[in-house]
């Protein structure tokens, strides 16, 4: 039986309590339990955060709650991810120690170094039937897919039974779909699912799954097509700093390129409000080129004022780019 949300924040809670009175010798002033974990403000101008559930995702909503309490040191407790949580939090001007909390024992984390680049598959004639059949042509942590303004409609699988394209959105929509249409053609099959995907990611499309589904790989299409909109003169998709698991997840989409005065840039994509879009974007910018100016593009309704202090709190800041909330009825001519 499935915990009740309101217990498992209680014991996030309690849990962080604990951690706060034992290894830190402080108490919680004010502490609220969350579902992925909890926040608390103590004394000296201190927070704490426990990164229980999705604990990647922690240092964000720890810098936040940092800002709000006017706090100069944060303590973050992982259950898991606290490498990176803790390459992340390198990245800050902010004194924050991360700890890894393992069947009981709390020892300082150590920071990872960032991924290992993937190979990819050497398939130029899958790629070239992905490009003829109109698809936008995206790598990402050696996986090869074709996307249609952003929504993944084909991807080329290299495994022990050889190298083929299959057709769907999605792991589960492509063994249905070859269920259903194992014989069709490759060219035909992408066709077919290319163009219903293709009709629900349009200007003045009805609201619809397909439009919702990776909304922020749909905005960073939209600037790979047009990057004057953001000040760049060219952008080519780049991979996240942390491989994307599924479909539905909501991972903000990276690219990378040139502005007009020929600065080097990584651009990270989000639609929605998310504390930790800094720190994963400054960790896409270590990964991918750390020389390079950090550009968070995210919809004017989703510019919240935190994100903007988070950014100033870079040791190399980003600059935070709102565009038009209307940005889904952008056209590419």
């Amino acid at each position: 039986m499935a915990l009740d949300p309101e217990r498992r924040r209680q014991l996030h809670a309690m849990k962080l309590r604990s951690l706060v009175s034992e290894h830190l010798g402080d108490s919680t002033q004010d502490v609220v339990g969350t579902d992925d974990g909890a926040l608390a403000t103590l004394s000296r101008d201190r927070v704490a955060a426990l990164a229980e559930e999705r604990p990647e995702r922690a240092l964000g909503g720890a810098l936040a709650s940092a800002v709000r309490a006017a706090a100069t040191e944060i303590h973050i407790f992982a259950s898991g991810s606290s490498d990176v949580l803790a390459r992340r939090a390198q990245l800050f001007s902010n004194a924050i120690t991360v700890w890894e909390v393992n069947d009981g024992d709390v020892t300082p984390a150590v920071a990872s170094d960032t991924a290992t680049r993937k190979p990819v598959p050497d398939v130029p004639e899958l790629v070239s039937t992905l490009n003829e059949s109109g698809l936008e042509v995206v790598v990402e942590h050696g996986v090869i897919v074709g996307e249609i303004a952003g929504l993944e409609v084909a991807r080329i699988i290299s495994d022990e039974y050889g190298n083929r394209i299959e057709v769907g959105v999605g792991a589960h929509d492509r063994e249905v779909f070859a269920l259903l249409h194992g014989n069709m053609p490759t060219v035909e099959a992408i066709e077919q699912v290319a163009n219903v995907v293709r009709s629900h990611r349009l200007p003045a499309a009805e609201p619809h799954p397909l439009n919702r589904l990776g909304a922020e790989r749909w905005l960073r299409s939209h600037l790979v097509s047009k990057p004057e909109r953001v000040g760049a003169s060219e952008l080519v998709t780049a991979p996240p700093p942390v491989q994307r698991t599924n479909l539905k997840e909501a991972v903000p989409a990276v690219a990378t390129g040139r502005l007009a005065d020929g600065t080097d840039v990584v651009v990270v994509c989000a639609v929605g409000i998310d504390l930790d879009l800094i720190p994963f974007a400054a960790d896409a910018r270590l990964f991918l080129d750390p020389q390079a100016t950090l550009m968070v593009v995210i919809p004017q309704r989703d510019a919240h004022s935190i994100l903007y202090e988070l950014a100033d709190q870079l040791i190399d800041p980003a600059s935070v780019v709102p565009i038009d909330n209307d940005w889904r009825e952008w056209t590419s001519s």
